[in-house]
Parts: C-alpha cells; structure tokens; sequence
C-alpha cells in the first residue's frame, strides 16, 4: 500500500509568513480605517460625511477582506501545530477569526455615531468582508490563500505609491485641459491596475515557488488571480451590504451620483484588469521554468549516425 502523499499547496504556511502577512494585512487595515475616520469626522456638515463615508467604503472593504484571510491563516498555521482540524472544525475557526478581525474593524467606524444608521451599514459591511475573508482561508489551499494575501497587500502599497506621486503621472499623460486631464486620469487608471495585475502574478508566484516545483500550475493562476477576485467580491460587497451609504451619497446631489456611478464602474473594471493581467503573469512566470519533455529519439541523431554505429548482427 503506498502512501498518500500530501500536495504541496495545501500544506499548512509556516507560522512566521503566517504572522508577517498577518501583521501586514492588519497594519494596511487600520490604516484604512483611521483614514476613513480622520476624514469623515473631519467634516463640517452631514452632506459632506455622507460623501466622504462612501469614498472611503471600498477601500476598507477590500482591506478587510485580506486582514481576515491573513489572520484567519496564522491561527490555523498556530492550531495546525499541535491539532489536526477537519473540514468542518478547520472552516469554524477561519470564519470565527474572520469574523473577530470584522468585529474590531466595525467598532471605529460604527463608534463615529451610534444613533446613525449609516456608520451601522458601513460598520457591518466591513464585518462581513473580514468574515468572508476568513471563511476563504478555511479553504484547503492554505499556500495558495497565502500568496494571495501576500500579493493583495503589494497591490495595495503599489496603488498607494501611484497616487503619491499621481501628479508628475499624470503631466507624464498629458494632463491638461479637461479634455486632456480625463484622458490622462484614464490612462493612469488602466495603468496602475495592469501594474498591480503584474506584481499580483509575480510575488503569488514567488510565494508559491518556495512550497516546491510539485505545485500545480492552475494553482499558480488561481493565487495571481486572486487579488483581483478579492477587489472584485469587495466591489459587490460596497454595492450590495453597502448600498445604502451609495445611495445616500448619491441624493447629496446630482454631480455626486453622476461621480459615484463612474467610480463604481472605474473600481470594478480596475479589478478585472488586475484579476487577468495576475493571471497570466503567473502562468507566463510558471510556463518558463516547465521543460520541455525528453524525446525517445533524437531526428538529428538518426541522420548522422554512421555505419559504425549499426548493430553487428545486422545482415549485409
């Protein structure tokens, strides 16, 4: 009887890439959230919150995601030590992890003013990412989960590096007049979602380069894709669970909806554009280390073999 042998990607992370994603997710996080704090406490008048909570919802949803799967990781990498889990025990403490990292992330937004229903929607909106992000780590492709938190929070330092220095960017683009200037933010959209799309394939596929070359290659592709799945579930998180703050900023006044609505469409075309350009850079990156298989005969050697070469007892 020969003995199953565990594939390489659903190997539990060590504990110390464990906690460094961890730590990075959760700093990424509340960072998020103390900027969306800072800035909507920071406003004069309710119009001005209520716009400033809705620009402020997708950015921490998407944080939320990864800080749950991160954390949910390094619990299961800490219990795997010493217990064996189940499905069914090993998917409860990632969605009960997922859900604490939600719960703590809920109460800075939801404290702002417990008596408006809004902070509530957006408290709860950010539980539920955390928790679902949890809930995916319960999954067993703990490697695969890893590289892709790990290339998530690249996306994300990538985004914040851009807009740092968004206005040489966009003169670069031919900023200008109005015309030109939503042409050059256009372009520097596209721009940082297709670079974000690269570092996601690359860094998931150096991630995932250490747990060996037995890894399956749609493995590679699903931890590249990753970081854009995860933009896109917190895309339809922001619109579904946090459809009433959208809403509420789209009744401050007709330009604002006008710009909620192309924000919406720009957020989800930016996701599907990091999850396919993640894609296939990590199966170009896995393509160029598989060699190609050993030919049972050579045609070049055949050709210049010489009558030396033929057996002996062939007949003459």
């Amino acid at each position: 009887m020969t003995e199953r042998q565990t594939a390489p990607e659903s190997v539990e992370e060590s504990r110390l890439t464990a906690a460094l994603l961890a730590v990075a997710a959760v700093g990424w996080t509340a960072a998020m959230l103390w900027s969306a704090r800072a800035s909507i406490t920071s406003r004069a008048d309710a119009a001005m919150e209520v716009t400033s909570t809705a620009y402020a919802l997708p950015g921490a949803v998407s944080a939320d995601l990864v800080a749950g799967a991160a954390v949910a990781l390094l619990v299961l990498s800490l219990i795997g030590g010493r217990w064996s889990l189940g499905a069914t025990a090993r998917f409860a403490v990632a969605t009960g992890s997922g859900l604490l990292v939600g719960v703590a992330s809920a109460l800075p937004i939801i404290t702002i003013n417990t008596l408006g229903t809004i902070y509530a929607a957006v408290g709860g909106t950010v539980a539920a990412a955390a928790t679902i992000g949890g809930a995916l780590a319960g999954l067993r492709i703990p490697r695969v989960i890893a590289a892709t938190a790990a290339a998530a929070v690249g996306v994300f330092l990538i985004g914040f590096v851009l807009n740092l220095f968004q206005e040489p960017v966009l003169s670069a683009f031919g900023a200008g007049d109005t015309a030109s200037s939503a042409n050059a933010a256009q372009w520097f959209s596209y721009s940082q979602a297709a670079l974000s799309g690269l570092a996601a394939g690359l860094i998931s596929y150096l991630l995932l380069r250490r747990a060996g070359t037995d890894v399956r290659w749609p493995m590679y592709a699903l931890a590249g894709a990753g970081p854009g799945l995860l933009l896109v579930i917190g895309e339809l998180l922001s619109r579904t669970a946090g459809a009433e703050v959208l809403e509420l900023a789209g009744k401050v006044s007709e330009l604002e909806r006008t710009v909620q609505d192309l924000l919406s469409t720009a957020r989800l075309n930016n996701a599907l554009i990091v999850l396919f350009a993640g894609t296939l850079t990590a199966i170009f990156a896995v393509g160029r280390t598989l060699g190609s298989p050993p030919d049972d005969a050579d045609p070049a050697d055949d050709a210049t073999a010489t009558p030396e070469d033929a057996p002996a007892d062939k007949a003459v």
